[in-house]
């Protein structure tokens, strides 16, 4: 069996069994691409170098085994591999944190907020940070800014210390456990946010790979909007005069409409359309008041 047919199996048996995507891929042959060059050690860019490579029986009952476990388990795959891909860059992540798959980052990545920025813009917040990749990334995209990167999940910010590390950024990003802004005075002149959005309704309706996230970092109460209100109250005051809020809501911008009828936001294109992501700045947050 060559590499290419051990993928074009594995793809048929994750399609066969229903499994859902989402967290990295969206199809069963990227799946099986990235669950079986993962498993042979071999580098996720390079299938077309070693497509017609021979396997031997060990490295096809590796791969069976490993393919069977995201069958029977449900478990994304990132948490089995322990890594994660956005905007090009390697995260670590396991069940302590939710998957990476911000679509901040590709704001962050494509210039997309430069225009809201200036050379004044010198403090960061990434507010629910997770394993910690959009404060890495934003560090990245700005060598002078100095990023807060906060959580309330103490077992989340074990996994973005390693990130931070990772990445040799220790010194210009601090983790702080913080129950929503309590713990972060600011002024701010970015916050970046990607909260718990879900309604109850959609986290009633999740794919067994969603619950195996935290459901902390997923579900936002009856419309998905507890917590954005809460930081959409209190973030006027740690905002810097010119500071800006971007906030991901995904599909909930029905729901954040209602919420918040009145509200001028500056929705962002994005991959997956432009409503998902939505800019604030400082007056247009203090006219809720």
């Amino acid at each position: 069996m060559t590499l290419m047919q051990a993928i074009e199996a594995a793809a048929a048996r994750l399609e066969a069994a229903g499994v859902s995507f989402g967290h990295g891929t969206t199809n069963a042959f990227d799946e099986a691409v990235w669950l079986v060059l993962w498993r042979l050690g071999l580098p996720l860019d390079e299938l077309d170098a070693v497509a017609e490579r021979a396997l031997s029986a060990d490295e096809q009952a590796a791969i069976d085994a490993l393919v069977g476990e995201r069958i029977a388990t449900r478990r994304p795959a990132a948490y089995l591999t322990k890594e994660a891909w956005l905007q090009g860059v390697s995260f670590y992540v396991d069940e302590r944190a939710i998957v990476p798959r911000s679509l901040i980052a590709e704001a962050l990545a494509d210039g997309t907020l430069d225009a809201w920025l200036s050379d004044a813009t010198t403090r960061v917040l990434d507010l629910c940070t997770g394993n910690g990749s959009l404060a890495v990334l934003a560090a990245m995209a700005w060598p002078e800014v100095a990023v807060d990167a906060a959580d309330i999940s103490t077992d989340a910010l074990a996994v973005a210390r390693i990130n931070v590390d990772r990445h040799g950024l220790a010194e210009r990003i601090r983790l702080v456990e913080s129950d929503g802004l309590a713990a972060l005075p600011g002024p701010y002149d970015l916050v970046l946010c990607n909260p718990p959005y879900v309604n109850s309704a959609s986290m009633a309706a999740l794919p067994a790979e969603y619950r195996a996230e935290p459901e902390l970092a997923l579900a936002g109460g009856a419309d998905g909007m507890d917590f954005i209100r809460r930081l959409l109250a209190d973030l006027p005051q740690r905002l810097s005069p010119n500071g800006v809020l971007v906030l991901e809501i995904g599909h909930e911008r029905a729901h954040f409409e209602a919420a918040f009828p009145t509200l001028e936001a500056v929705w962002l294109p994005t991959s997956a359309g432009d409503d998902q992501v939505l800019l604030l700045d400082r007056e247009a947050l203090a006219s809720l008041g």
